[in-house]
């Protein structure tokens, strides 16, 4: 089904496009990384935490602003992009993954890591000593023990994609159909006094905020009756 270019159903689709996506790639990524954070004895691990931790603290524009000059025509996203006959990967589905995976990681990594952490050595130490090897030990004791943290980095990372304005706006413009997503929408709805559409937007996206908030309560209070 086609939408026209005022339809607001069209940033909301390509906006869980997005973070569907992204949230895939976040997890796919960031449980490897929050394992290593959490078991790794290395004694700079806490810089590339930092690293990790940065957009927490980064203006979205600084970021977009970085993230446009790498994926742009003259970075190596440009470079890439020369493969299939293009000239960037900015202002392209693409390049909005790519930033929202940068802007959501440390929404995903830091409890996933937290989970590994609360876990101790205690399992991993059992596991050994039925002779268990390190990547069975991993899928089948730390990843279960772990699942909630997993669960509620990929409620975090799929919520914060789906809310995330300034990053998008700058790597992806305002393109109907390919970048103009949820936020981006309400901004142009307000910008040309579409204040009905601006509202049912806005709206959807306070009960959609009410629902990630609820669903975090639930995962901690059921965290805390299993550690008890």
């Amino acid at each position: 089904m086609a939408y026209t270019t005022a339809d607001p159903i069209g940033p909301v689709l390509l906006s869980l496009q997005l973070a569907i996506v992204t949230t895939a790639v976040l997890l796919i990524l960031g449980i490897p990384i929050a394992w290593w954070l959490a078991r790794s004895k290395w004694r700079l691990k806490e810089a590339v935490a930092v690293l990790v931790a940065m957009p927490l603290i980064l203006p979205p524009t600084v970021l977009g602003f970085y993230l446009l000059i790498l994926l742009g025509p003259n970075g190596p996203g440009g470079y890439v992009a020369s493969l299939w006959g293009a000239r960037t990967l900015a202002f392209s589905f693409t390049g909005l993954v790519i930033g929202s995976t940068v802007f959501s990681m440390p929404f995903v990594i830091q409890p996933i890591r937290n989970s590994f952490e609360a876990m101790g050595d205690r399992p991993l130490e059992v596991a050994a000593t039925l002779r268990a090897s390190h990547w069975r030990a991993f899928w089948t004791i730390a990843l279960p023990l772990a699942s909630p943290g997993i669960l509620t980095g990929a409620i975090l990372g799929f919520a914060h994609t789906i809310g995330e304005f300034g990053v998008v706006l700058m790597i992806g413009g305002n393109i109907p159909g390919q970048t103009k997503v949820l936020s981006v929408a309400i901004y142009d709805y307000v910008e040309t006094s579409q204040w009905t559409k601006a509202h049912i937007l806005s709206a959807g996206m306070m009960m959609f905020s009410f629902c990630v908030i609820l669903a975090m309560i639930v995962i901690q209070k059921r965290m805390s009756r299993r550690d008890t």
